[in-house]
């Protein structure tokens, strides 16, 4: 008779569920929960058909077969399975195979048809399109799909389908360090170290929260800065002064980077960030509805200098897209070598005055949080800022600070000249 422990956060896992989904920190025992379960599932219902998942998976040994086959000899099961190179075999003709999802086809995924079992093992790096591809395709009566990971962000596509919309026939549960009865000490001493010298990274490592902020990360201070003195919270739009858009512009394509657009007002010396809209591979004309349906339609545009380039699909110039689209159009010129760090600067410099309101921005300001330095590991030099899903909404953010900068001076030296009658 197989007897496993299992710790108490992972119980109401045990029963049956289309989806099953265990999230949190480092040292919680979601993988090797998991694992022990996918034994205990092989055993129990012989001729299983199991599938490991990863979103990339270029070698075997980024999955999770060596962890399997360790709760195999632990449970003292080796006898029934036979292991192989790239696969499990398990009783009466079952079978664990190992598959990362980033090459695979709508085609090829067929092949996983009739599996009863999938466990995505650090989905937090599942795209949505990997989602979309797997769920119809484990669908075995009584099928189930897990999940195991350490949250990123909110709009991660696990974290959008079990946590912000869980649907009706999903068991998920968090589970941290604290709830893990076996937590060793040698991993304790790493947690309590992360702790001492890395408070701002401990809890998304350690207490699976979202990632607030990164390591290198370029605004990580000023917003905490922010939370802590309430500039984050209720802002009011002022009915007369203008609104302004400030854009990191995107593409159509699918594989486009993201386009980023903050929303904001200068009123007397605060900047007020009304809202944030981001998008992918979306045609220009998607923002532009997006903007009028929130109100947006007598707003002034700023585009950083590629605002004067040709659009992929139509041929004219994004600037002109918009001012076809009535709205005031202004590009900013390009600030030449190093204008990336004029940007965080400048946008350091006048987070002091940065207001923003909570419930509309929260997408943007976890970018911010996120936005950090690329750095050459062995030299320990900094190469400027990633460009990664957080680059965006950062440029566009540094674009206002640039203009609003530009704007403050010009005013402050502006010379007004009398003007000189004609005889």
């Amino acid at each position: 008779m197989l007897t496993i422990e299992t710790a108490k956060v992972f119980e109401p896992l045990l029963q049956p569920a289309r989806f099953k989904g265990a999230w949190g920190g480092r040292g919680g025992g979601k993988s090797h929960f998991f694992g022990e379960l996918l034994v205990e599932r092989c055993l129990l219902t012989p001729g299983t058909l199991a599938v490991c998942i990863r979103e990339v998976q270029k070698t075997l040994s980024q999955s999770s077969k060596r962890l399997i086959e360790t709760k195999i000899a632990e449970l003292g099961v080796g006898s029934q399975f036979r292991v192989l190179y790239d696969r499990i075999e398990t009783p009466v003709g079952g079978l664990i195979i190992f598959q990362g999802m980033q090459d695979v086809t709508a085609e090829s995924i067929k092949s996983l048809e009739g599996y009863q079992i999938a466990w995505v093992e650090e989905a937090q790096t599942l795209s949505a399109r990997s989602l979309a591809l797997l769920r119809p395709t484990i669908r075995a009566e009584g099928s189930e799909i897990w999940f195991s990971w350490n949250p990123r962000r909110k709009s991660d596509a696990v974290d959008e389908f079990l946590r912000v919309n869980q649907p009706d026939n999903a068991i998920v549960v968090k589970a941290n360090w604290r709830d893990n009865p076996w937590f060793p000490t040698v991993l304790d001493d790493e947690r309590q170290l992360d702790l001492e010298r890395y408070p701002d990274r401990y809890g998304h490592i350690w207490l699976g929260d979202y990632a607030k902020a990164f390591e290198g990360a370029y605004f990580a201070r000023e917003l905490a800065e922010a939370r802590q003195q309430g500039r984050i919270g209720g802002v009011a739009r002022d009915p007369l002064l203008p609104i302004r858009l400030y854009w990191d512009i995107g593409g159509a394509g699918a594989k486009a980077d993201a386009c980023a657009i903050w929303v904001v007002q200068f009123v007397a010396q605060e900047i007020r960030v009304l809202d944030y809209i981001e998008g992918q591979a979306q045609v220009l004309g998607y923002y532009t509805n997006e903007l009028r349906a929130r109100g947006y339609d007598k707003a002034k545009c700023f585009l950083p200098h590629d605002g004067m380039n040709a659009n992929a699909v139509t041929g004219l110039r994004y600037a002109d897209h918009l001012r076809d689209a009535e709205f005031d159009v202004t590009v900013i010129p390009n600030q030449g070598a190093g204008a990336a760090a004029m940007r965080i600067e400048a946008v350091r410099r006048l987070f002091p005055k940065v207001w923003f309101n909570a419930s509309t921005t929260e997408a943007g300001r976890d970018a911010l949080g996120y936005y950090h330095e690329r750095k050459d590991e062995h030299r320990d030099v900094g190469l400027g800022p990633e460009h990664d899903w957080s680059s965006h909404a950062g440029d566009a953010f540094g674009l206002m600070a640039i203009a609003y900068e530009e704007t403050a001076t010009s005013r402050r030296f502006r010379i007004e000249y009398p003007r000189i009658g004609i005889v």
